[in-house]
């Protein structure tokens, strides 16, 4: 009787690492523009233990689907149309919850051309679109089902930059949500200003905050930010001047403080044309990583514990152009979209060192943007 109930106990072990094993398969997205044969949204399984990944389904409903978002009950994800010159587009998507697959569900309007970026806020209530070509925002409500109503609010931008090229107008770059929710930052390349709103989580209506936009030095170009994982710290892309800058953060009021502008990101002896994209810190917020087009490469910055950057060092990209990339939840992988070689590239990070070493594993995907990874729940 005794071997029989260890027997079960062992049975119901097995049985409990097996559902734990299924929970934990892992789904890359990767959105792309529409061109060099590319059919949409790639989507591919993602096999944590040996850094590889294998294709599952193409969704091809939207136009150059470039940017990606993805829902925080991991339900849904959403897609920016960057087709054409008019009015862009944004599209949602369900994602099953066994297989990781997409099902197309409804787009609507960006309220301005050239949208290129989403993020979801914390409730999953509203969707924001920036859009770089109308140098313009947008607030979308997300309805039980998944799908995008019509905008509730939308911002038009005025004004422009030194870089009489780069900043002949308004260019807004990111909307990104801070750690509790309660504001909104908007990277206004053309500008040199990172504009701060209030969210009104009811409406999805935005207020200018008491610091209604902070600004950076002249001809930088804002494009993305991020938090660091304590929420003290902002980090700004400057994509004109291959740049980041580092400020507090005021959880009361939502304002930006800088603490550091222009920290270089490039090589000293490197001179060639060069443009910032993306920007990501490591999960235990150690370690800040810049991706540069024209170096092809990512910088790797340390971070101090008041928050200031060094330069440590420099991870090729193995491929041209890297747009986008993504640094794991776990800290175990980094990946880095290269838009004009077409592929994907899979990186080991050490969480000790910061530095990035090569898995061996490749995707080929046309023009990738951006990629998100999640693990079905």
């Amino acid at each position: 009787m005794k071997s029989l109930i260890t027997l079960a106990l062992v049975l119901s072990g097995l049985c409990s690492l097996n559902a734990n094993a299924q929970s934990a398969r892992e789904i890359l997205y990767v959105g792309t523009y529409s061109t060099r044969g590319s059919e949409g949204i790639y989507v591919f399984d993602f096999d944590r233990s040996t850094g590889t990944l294998k294709p599952l389904q193409t969704a091809s409903e939207l136009k150059s689907p470039s940017f990606l978002a993805i829902h925080p009950t991991g339900r849904y994800l959403y897609a920016v149309s960057e087709a054409g010159q008019s009015s862009g587009s944004v599209g949602a998507y369900a994602i099953d919850d066994k297989t990781g697959r997409l099902r197309f569900l409804n787009q609507q309007s960006s309220h301005g051309n050239g949208p290129c970026y989403v993020s979801i806020d914390k409730t999953g209530t509203w969707a924001f679109v920036a859009n770089y070509g109308g140098g313009s925002m947008a607030v979308l409500p997300i309805d039980n089902n998944g799908s995008l109503g019509a905008a509730t609010d939308s911002v038009q931008y005025t004004g422009s930059g030194a870089n009489t090229q780069r900043q002949e107008k308004p260019h807004a770059h990111s909307v990104v949500l801070s750690p509790d929710n309660r504001f909104v930052y908007v990277a206004d390349l053309g500008t040199d200003r990172v504009y701060i709103y209030e969210l009104d989580t009811v409406h999805g209506k935005l207020k200018p905050a008491q610091m209604p936009y902070v600004t950076v030095k002249p001809g930088s170009g804002p494009r993305h930010l991020t938090f660091d994982p304590a929420g003290k710290h902002v980090y700004l892309v400057e994509e004109i001047t291959s740049s980041t800058a580092v400020f507090t953060y005021n959880p009361k009021t939502g304002a930006l403080t800088m603490m550091e502008d222009a920290v270089k990101s490039l090589p000293a002896d490197f001179t060639a044309p060069n443009t910032s994209a993306d920007i990501h810190t490591s999960p235990n917020g150690r370690f800040l990583y810049q991706s540069n087009r024209g170096y092809n490469g990512l910088a790797i910055y340390s971070i101090a514990k008041n928050g200031k950057l060094t330069l440590t060092g420099q991870q090729p990209a193995g491929g041209k152009v890297p747009r986008n990339f993504m640094v794991d939840s776990r800290g175990e992988y980094v990946l880095i979209a290269n838009q004009d070689t077409d592929n994907v590239v899979v990186y080991k990070a050490d969480a000790k060192t910061g530095k990035l070493t090569a898995t061996g594993t490749e995707l080929k995907v046309p023009a990738p943007v951006c990629l998100k990874l999640m693990e079905l729940k």
